[in-house]
């Protein structure tokens, strides 16, 4: 069960969007009494006057752009990003984002694609949805470039199986996929409470096949370095991942179609 609920001593505001957050997630609004151990809940939403904050027994979700700003740092010094490399990304290309997790990789596309570009983040986890996109809009980077980029994500509550079916046929440049992965990295405190809540079904080559038809460019799938699921899913060509952890698997949506 998720609640929605405020910090200790809210003001009149933030109580007002507390309560705006729990009609729009069809969840219940529950007024601060005491302790949010209290609440009994597998998730509680709290606003403050600084952010959304999840609370669930494994710890706590927030929105930061985490990687992404040094990411973005080492492209305007020339250095290149590997996942930009995979996508083929240049400046207005349009980039679905199939698992906007807390958004790094969207703001990396984003910032890279520019102005004339967009890219649309899909997350499933309604309370996750709501962090993202309140830290996509809100949270200051102190970056004209990062936080231009972040502003621009357009965040969609929706599962991306069923999205991609209301997708005219290429649409997209690039569908993007960074799915849980099957055998973690490492497991980071930071991680254990949005594994506890996010989505944890595997990609499947169905889900492949529906990509390839909206993507005019390229599908790509994000996944630990040597991971089978590469080899399971059809794609052949794999970027990176000789001296890093996390490697890129490929498909030529336009060339290749969907994998057989």
């Amino acid at each position: 069960m998720t609640l929605v609920t405020t910090s200790r001593h809210p003001t009149a505001q933030e109580e007002m969007r507390a309560r705006v957050l729990a009609a729009e997630l069809g969840v219940p609004y529950v007024p601060r009494r005491g302790s949010l151990d209290d609440l009994d809940a597998e998730a509680v939403l709290v606003v403050t006057r600084e952010r959304l904050v999840v609370h669930t027994p494994a710890g706590e979700i927030f929105f930061h752009p985490g990687m992404a700003r040094p990411r973005v740092r080492e492209l305007e010094r020339g250095k290149p990003d590997v996942m930009v490399q995979a996508m083929g990304l240049r400046p207005g290309d349009t980039v679905l984002d199939c698992t906007l997790g807390l958004g790094s990789d969207a703001i990396v596309a984003s910032f890279v694609v520019g102005g004339q570009g967009r890219v649309v983040g899909l997350e499933a986890v309604p309370v996750l949805a709501a962090v993202v996109r309140w830290g996509l809009q809100n949270y200051d980077p102190d970056h004209d470039g990062l936080r231009d980029a972040m502003r621009r994500i357009e965040v969609v509550r929706a599962d991306h199986e069923a999205y991609l079916s209301t997708l005219p046929a290429a649409s997209f440049d690039i569908v993007y996929f960074d799915p849980m992965f099957r055998e973690p990295v490492m497991e980071s405190a930071h991680m254990r409470p949005w594994r506890a809540l996010a989505c944890h079904q595997p990609l499947s080559r169905a889900t492949i096949a529906a990509a390839c038809r909206v993507a005019r460019r390229r599908v790509v799938v994000k996944e630990r370095s040597g991971s089978p699921v590469f080899a399971e899913l059809g794609l052949t060509e794999v970027v990176g991942g000789r001296k890093s952890r996390i490697a890129y698997g490929v498909l030529d949506a336009a060339g290749m179609g969907a994998p057989a």
